[in-house]
């Protein structure tokens, strides 16, 4: 096992369990907090709140293979694990799992979870159809092997929170989801790992898509009907240099779709490439 900035960092499931039942046989509560490391202030904000719900908190830091398609990141996707552990360090985290791929996906690996409702909601998995068994299934395995008392997750991803949310009801994993606020920077981006491949043009433009959120948000809350109020902003973007995938409304938590503000909570969601970085936000209109 390893040890970076005072922090234990486990690259074994052995390990990780010898560690856990320890903090459990002296009563302590544990949290886990699953990311694929790149570490920003968003990431450390989950620490801060995992830490008001539990005496302990574990991060896990794993590259995912299973939830990229062919032809997306995979390879490029930024690794830094000892700045990562650093960072984790200084949010007041206690244990690090980070494991190789062949420690999560054994020899012989068969078993996928099967996910539908929000995983089918026509959003993401229209675009990457595989992302979320493979999201799924590495997340089940997470909380099967630490069995937190409670998992966070940032709302950033939302499609991803509610399918892992909606997992863990269904199969039982005896584990509370809890989700965490976006993080934004001052002008209103979402941190995000993937920001850093954004050119200075780009950036300056990047504002644009919670700006589009936000005017529709409050179009919506001030009775303007959905459809026309979702064309609106999905123009907005096309003018500021976005390739938009999806601006859409949906119910906030089965994500199925909308026809009027009554049909509420509502939640906006969206996904839109500029230049070669894809970038996905989302607010609540309630």
């Amino acid at each position: 096992m390893d040890e970076i900035a005072g922090v234990a960092v486990a690259r074994a499931d052995a390990e990780l369990r010898e560690i856990l039942a320890r903090w459990r046989a002296a009563g302590e509560s544990v949290a886990l907090t699953p990311t694929m490391g790149a570490l920003h202030a968003g990431h450390a904000s989950l620490v801060t709140l995992a830490k008001t719900r539990a005496r302990r908190v574990v991060m896990s830091i794993f590259v995912n293979p299973t939830q990229f398609a062919e032809g997306e990141d995979f390879e490029a996707y930024p690794r830094a694990l000892e700045a990562d552990v650093e960072a984790f360090a200084a949010a007041g985290g206690d244990l690090v799992y980070a494991p190789a791929v062949a420690e999560v996906y054994g020899e012989g690996f068969a078993t996928t979870v099967s996910v539908g409702g929000p995983a089918l909601a026509g959003l993401e998995d229209r675009f990457r159809p595989t992302h979320f068994a493979g999201v799924a299934t590495v997340v089940a395995k997470l909380l099967c092997l630490a069995r937190p008392d409670v998992a966070v997750f940032g709302e950033k991803d939302y499609q991803q929170l509610q399918v892992i949310s909606r997992m863990a009801r269904d199969l039982d994993l005896g584990v509370e989801i809890v989700a965490a606020p976006t993080l934004r920077e001052a002008d209103g981006l979402a941190l995000s790992s993937r920001n850093v491949y954004l050119s200075a043009d780009e950036r300056a433009r990047a504002p644009a898509l919670h700006r589009a959120l936000r005017v529709c948000a409050e179009a919506i809350r001030a009775g303007a009907p959905i459809a026309p109020a979702l064309e609106d902003a999905r123009a907005r973007l096309a003018a500021a240099g976005f390739d938009v995938d999806y601006f859409e409304a949906r119910r906030a938590e089965s994500l199925a779709s909308v026809e009027a503000a009554a049909d509420g909570p509502i939640r906006l969601l969206v996904a839109a490439r500029l230049g070669r970085t894809r970038l996905i936000d989302n607010i609540g209109v309630d």
